[in-house]
């Protein structure tokens, strides 16, 4: 099968959090060398507008009216890479990106989405306790929220839930204290426990499994950094033990681009600012070269 090139997309967004500092994670991971270790172009950086401290009244959630301009804003630029023949890396950011990247995909056809995160990030805005949007990014790209942010340009749901698989998530004691919405019954949900159980290799096919179905013109892969193992991935915002290793998010990436029918992968929440020595960055920046470099053209 002919390789295909990367195209790297800087957009970083803290519109679905409170705090800042992953918007550094497309410097910091650049000034490893990602770009030159997958082969890719820089395709450019976008800017991102200003944040509002206090939640949108008609729908709970921080800056939800500019989420919901700039996500067409990021479909645009991933259109673009993929009207070039390449696969779009985006680097974020936090995780209300996927609205934009689900975006560009529901304009071309019906696409699956590998969520590979440790939050389910499928909460309501009247259970989230800061307003903050990247903790419902699921829920809003599959149709569960304020219209404003799940009806984009009148595409609503960005992507199916049965067309979705959430991967390795661990926030159950979370959902329950404060009261997230379940997961819908007809989303593939593979927990933290359930790959354990079955072992990240065959996990990870078992995913891959239902997002080649044949009625599906591709999936998106969105990587969350707090799906890694605490231990080794300090550098986020809201930090839960356990997660998984180096090796097991690598082997898992690469089994999803083995496939054939990966068309692009977002990284979201590493936060420079959080990584002390370096070693979060650089381990983050290893496994994507390992994953995405095989692959380069």
């Amino acid at each position: 099968m002919p390789t295909i090139p990367h195209a790297i997309i800087e957009a970083p967004s803290t519109l679905g959090l409170a705090t800042d500092g992953v918007e550094r994670l497309p410097e910091q991971l650049l000034n490893l060398g990602l770009a030159e270790r997958i082969g890719a172009r820089r395709a450019g950086r976008l800017l991102v507008p200003p944040k509002d401290p206090v939640p949108d009244p008609e729908t709970g959630t921080l800056n939800a009216r500019a989420i919901a301009a700039w996500s067409p804003k990021l479909a645009d630029a991933l259109e673009a890479v993929l009207g070039a023949g390449e696969f779009p890396v985006v680097l974020g950011g936090d995780c209300t990106i996927l609205l934009g990247a689900m975006l560009a995909f529901r304009r071309r056809g019906r696409y699956g989405l590998f969520f590979i995160d440790g939050n389910a990030d499928f909460f309501q805005p009247e259970a989230e306790p800061n307003g903050e949007g990247a903790s419902m990014d699921l829920a809003f790209a599959t149709g569960h929220g304020p219209p404003l942010l799940t009806d984009i340009e009148g595409r609503g749901p960005l992507v199916r839930p049965e067309d979705v698989v959430a991967f390795a998530y661990r926030d159950h004691r979370d959902q329950e204290e404060y009261g997230s919405q379940p997961l819908p019954d007809e989303l593939k949900a593979l927990d933290l426990p359930a790959v354990r159980a079955r072992g990240v290799e065959a996990a990870a096919r078992e995913a891959v499994d239902h997002l080649t179905r044949a009625e599906l013109d591709g999936f998106f892969i969105h990587v969350d950094a707090d799906c890694l193992d605490d231990a080794i991935m300090p550098a986020v915002d809201f930090r839960v033990p356990g997660g998984l290793s180096w090796d097991e998010l690598t082997t898992a990436l690469r089994i999803a681009l083995a496939s054939g029918k990966a068309v692009g992968l977002e990284i979201t929440i590493y936060n420079p600012h959080l990584d002390k020595d370096g070693s979060a960055g650089r381990g983050l920046a290893d496994v994507l070269a390992a994953a995405l470099g095989s692959a380069a053209a």
